[in-house]
């Protein structure tokens, strides 16, 4: 080969090189070493939200509660009934539901008291004071009622059967609905809720 072949081979190789050598810096990228691993993306690893046990609520039975008022209205029954015994005084006395069965309550003071479904039976109420006394459905079979005073007392639907009566004033007393069976031969010179006098 002559000088000149050779030359003009060495120009044209040179020339190849430069051309690759521009081309790869203009592409902005460094060339990519051979052994070099592409970057592959990890995967993403979805989390199962875990289930969330609502918070245990702990029933309790709920415990009996006793009436203190009931309660307390037993005691002061039994304590106003003592004192009636004894002194024969209870003016606006509590004495509902009361036991007085055969009681000795003669001049008695119970003006005011609360006798509602007392058990009056064949107790001794002569000239007893029950004037205002509440005796609503009170027992008051074979009770002697003799010279009481009933002056605007309550007796709705109170037993009065073979009640004693005589001389008894019940002006203004409320009778409505009392059982008055087989008492007519004990209304005595009795002054009748309307004020009327009845004898026998």
């Amino acid at each position: 080969m002559n000088k000149s072949t050779s030359k003009k081979f060495f120009f044209w190789a040179s020339t190849a090189t430069f051309l690759a050598f521009s081309a790869g810096c203009n592409s902005g990228q460094p060339p990519q070493a051979a052994n070099e691993q592409p970057q592959v993306a990890s995967p993403v690893v979805q989390q199962t939200p875990q289930p969330v046990n609502p918070p245990v609520v702990q029933q309790t039975t709920p415990q009996p509660i006793n009436p203190p008022i009931a309660q307390a209205s037993n005691q002061t029954v039994s304590n106003e009934v003592s004192r009636l015994l004894q002194t024969k005084q209870c003016a606006n006395c509590n004495l509902v539901g009361a036991n007085l069965q055969n009681a000795d309550l003669e001049d008695a003071n119970l003006q005011g008291a609360n006798l509602r479904q007392a058990n009056l039976q064949q107790a001794d109420l002569e000239k007893a004071n029950l004037q205002g006394a509440n005796l609503q459905a009170a027992n008051l079979i074979n009770a002697k009622l003799e010279k009481a005073n009933l002056q605007s007392a309550n007796l709705q639907q109170a037993n009065l059967q073979r009640a004693d009566l005589e001389d008894a004033n019940l002006t203004g007393a409320n009778i409505t609905g009392a059982n008055l069976q087989r008492t007519d031969t004990d209304f005595d010179n009795t002054i009748m809720p309307d004020g009327t006098v009845r004898r026998r």
